[in-house]
């Protein structure tokens, strides 16, 4: 069982820019099976630190059977369109259209350090681009219109107080 806990909007951590991780070891290949391990604990697809609290580049995606790690990522390639229903697990129960690249090449790095560019088409572009806003601070939501985002957030003081 993991001690990471997901934080939720509108907790300030989820608004901050996340610090480029620098150093590749056994704690960082740890905190990433933890990351997977609640990810896969509250049913989602992707999970990035700042959503565990951890100000770090990393974001983790679990799709059709394959693991993802996404350290440091940077997008080289975006191409297409789609608009598709978008949840959070820092957003419970909130799922909202959202339109999106439909092809993506990200460069990252791996839980071991090596550099590898990674492409996602469809609904893989759609969560690797969803979990790389959230290293920058940006969330699913600020996608829609104020009005929408200011009844979210009335949902979600709600949330919070039960």
């Amino acid at each position: 069982m993991s001690a990471l806990k997901i934080r939720v909007y509108p907790d300030p951590i989820l608004r901050k820019k996340a610090v480029p991780v620098d150093s590749f070891d056994s704690e960082l290949e740890k905190f990433i099976e933890e990351m997977f391990i609640v990810m896969r604990k509250e049913d989602g697809v992707g999970l990035a630190a700042p959503q565990v609290g951890v100000s770090r580049q990393i974001a983790v995606v679990s799709y059709e059977g394959k693991n993802y790690v996404l350290i440091n990522p940077k997008v080289l390639e975006l191409s297409g369109s789609e608009r598709r229903e978008e949840g959070c697990l820092s957003v419970p129960g909130v799922y909202e259209e959202v339109e999106r690249p439909s092809h993506v090449v990200v460069e990252a790095y791996d839980e071991k350090g090596d550099l590898r560019k990674i492409t996602g088409d469809g609904f893989l572009a759609r969560a690797f681009l969803h979990e790389i806003d959230h290293l920058q601070g940006k969330l699913f939501i600020d996608y829609l219109s104020v009005l929408k985002r200011q009844l979210i957030k009335k949902k979600l003081r709600k949330y919070r107080k039960e």
